[in-house]
């Protein structure tokens, strides 16, 4: 492969000094363009040279403007100054702004000149190849950053896929509980419905809100290990079989524990009888120690108890419900949510779309 011919830009203000060193580089091989003085360098010069040489004393812009206005450039060409005047002030500003080496006018020596000048272009090629090796590292760094992107991307698809494998597994797990008593068919729907109505009435984030439709969805899952004849016997529950029931929180919290993406969740299932003046179950948590969502769950899970058709009581219209709430808040439900509830319930009319878990999720998607 033939060696690229080098580009020289020589300026001078004496074109008989212009015309001696054009001929003397394109002897040794090299492409010369002249200037007359530095103004003119600066319109010339582009990344195509590997040299300029510069006359330090030129009218209108001398050599040391010349190579300050050259440094703003950034092209990184090596500049040589030639000139008659060996004083070591010049030599220091030259050195100071960056010269690359001196030409002393006249040329005596050509060997030396020629030297000069081939360390001036491998400098050149130095450069330019250590930029070329830094533009290859930044390319492989950046494809290397959209491979890793496109693996998140396909990892977080994954990740979503399997979630949402589980959350219909768990949905099956659920219904399955629910055929086991007809008087609770229907109430983890009513409940999840209720739970985000009241969420968005609230004014919850959509990442809130996908935590407290699962929540909702499971909240009683634990009961899936409770005895048929304890959840269907009619009439009250004897001590034992209360003290059974009370364990389906816990029992519930337990069972999606291994599943790592439901971490709020578990803690909202679990504490989903707790009451604002302590006197819940499991663990006794009280106002500030309950968060927003698990007190909506408790909410809205009572109203639906109380409003939900049992055995061993007549259920409760909506205006009777909503007047025990108010009896009930601020020792066993949030006074603020049971306003917002009441208010909203009363104009509640279930949208599939709204309530569903693919909705909910492309709100958290888009918001995240």
């Amino acid at each position: 492969m033939r060696e690229r011919t080098s580009m020289i830009l020589v300026a001078d203000d004496d074109e008989m000094v212009r015309s001696t060193v054009s001929k003397i580089l394109e002897m040794f091989g090299h492409q010369v363009v002249t200037a007359e003085d530095g103004k003119e360098v600066i319109e010339l010069v582009d990344d195509s040279f590997d040299v300029v040489i510069l006359d330090i004393n030129m009218p209108d812009m001398g050599g040391f403007e010349t190579i300050s206005a050259l440094n703003k450039l950034g092209f990184d060409i090596p500049v040589l100054f030639l000139t008659g005047a060996g004083s070591m002030d010049y030599a220091v500003e030259a050195i100071n702004l960056g010269a690359y080496d001196f030409l002393t006018k006249p040329i005596e020596d050509l060997d030396i000149f020629n030297v000069k000048i081939r360390r001036a272009i491998e400098k050149r090629m130095y450069v330019l190849q250590e930029r070329k090796y830094k533009e290859a590292l930044e390319d492989d760094i950046r494809e290397k950053a959209e491979q890793l992107e496109e693996q998140n991307r396909l990892l977080v698809s994954y990740s979503n896929s399997l979630e949402n494998a589980t959350v219909q597994l768990m949905s099956s797990l659920q219904n399955a509980m629910e055929e086991k008593d007809y008087y609770t068919a229907g109430h983890t729907m009513r409940v999840t419905e209720y739970a985000v109505m009241l969420g968005i009435a609230m004014g919850l984030e959509s990442q809130e809100l996908v935590v407290l439709r699962r929540a909702a969805q499971f909240h009683d899952i634990g009961k899936l290990v409770i005895d048929l004849s304890c959840i269907q016997k009619p009439g009250k529950l004897n001590e034992e079989e209360w003290a059974l029931i009370k364990k389906h929180p816990a029992v519930g919290a337990n069972i999606i524990k291994p599943l790592g993406f439901m971490e709020k969740e578990q803690f909202i299932i679990r504490h989903h009888h707790e009451r604002v003046d302590g006197k819940g179950y499991p663990a006794g948590l009280k106002g500030n120690q309950l968060d927003d969502l698990t007190k909506i769950l408790i909410v809205v899970d009572s109203y639906d108890a109380m409003t939900s058709q049992r055995n061993y009581r007549r259920n409760m219209v909506m205006g009777e419900a909503i007047s025990e709430l108010y009896r009930c808040s601020g020792s066993q439900f949030d006074p603020d949510i049971v306003d917002i509830f009441a208010q909203s319930i009363v104009a509640f009319t279930p949208t599939e779309s709204v309530f569903s878990e693919e909705h909910l999720e492309q709100m958290y998607l888009k918001d995240s």
